[in-house]
């Protein structure tokens, strides 16, 4: 157990100084927002949605409808679909801390575990560690930045694009990473067809629809050739 636990605090720490960065970014805007640090605190205990988290801030302050709050969460979240069905054979395996493990499945702990070879290890402690740490950087960095704002003066604007410039580094860096770039790059030209033809407010959930189907489309393309 201490073995995948040291294991999972290294691998976190990668994560770690974006989390915090994001997390206080989070917290200075929803101080200037005008809520409180518990505010900031229960979001990020029990939300735990990065991107969704920001959007949220927006929603909470304009006290958007509940139809509003569903449809927008709907269309932010909806990658999470996807990492879900990716990992249902890894989470299948797990006999512990399953359903806290779903609940914290991250893009960021998604990657690692993507890349991760978890055999000859305690993938439950391993699992329950790493998003256990995870979530702990998110929370203390939405602290952070909670009692900050009330203490110093902060310009906030653009502060939301930090989330957006995160997942531009993790696609870079899993790019690079891989010798096939063909997924990328077809993912690229997807989005931004469903930008040009659905436009900013629905191109999020028609890109992702498309580029599921192209990935089943391409898998089946490629295990044909391997027969």
């Amino acid at each position: 157990m201490q073995k995948e636990t040291r294991e999972a605090f290294k691998d976190s720490l990668t994560i770690f100084p974006g989390y915090l960065v994001l997390g206080i970014g989070f917290g200075v805007l929803m101080d200037a927002k005008g809520f409180s640090f518990l505010h900031s605190a229960a979001m990020s205990l029990f939300i735990y949605a990065g991107s969704m988290q920001y959007t949220g801030v927006d929603l909470l302050s304009s006290s958007a409808s509940l139809l509003t709050a569903f449809l927008m969460t709907v269309m932010v979240n909806i990658r999470h679909l996807f990492y879900g069905i990716g990992m249902l054979k890894e989470f299948s395996e797990l006999k512990k801390h399953r359903c806290y493990d779903i609940f914290a499945l991250t893009d960021e702990t998604f990657s690692i575990l993507c890349s991760k070879d978890l055999s000859g290890c305690d993938a439950d402690v391993y699992c329950f560690c790493l998003s256990l740490f995870n979530h702990i950087w998110w929370i203390s960095g939405s602290l952070i930045g909670a009692l900050l704002g009330d203490i110093l003066p902060f310009d906030y604007r653009g502060i939301e694009f930090s989330m957006t410039a995160l997942f531009i580094v993790i696609v870079l860096s899993q790019n690079e990473s891989n010798k096939d770039h063909l997924i990328v790059m077809l993912s690229f030209a997807i989005t931004i067809f469903c930008l040009l033809v659905f436009g900013k407010e629905r191109f999020l959930i028609w890109s992702m629809l498309l580029i599921a189907a192209m990935l089943f489309i391409l898998r089946r393309i490629r295990r044909n050739n391997d027969a």
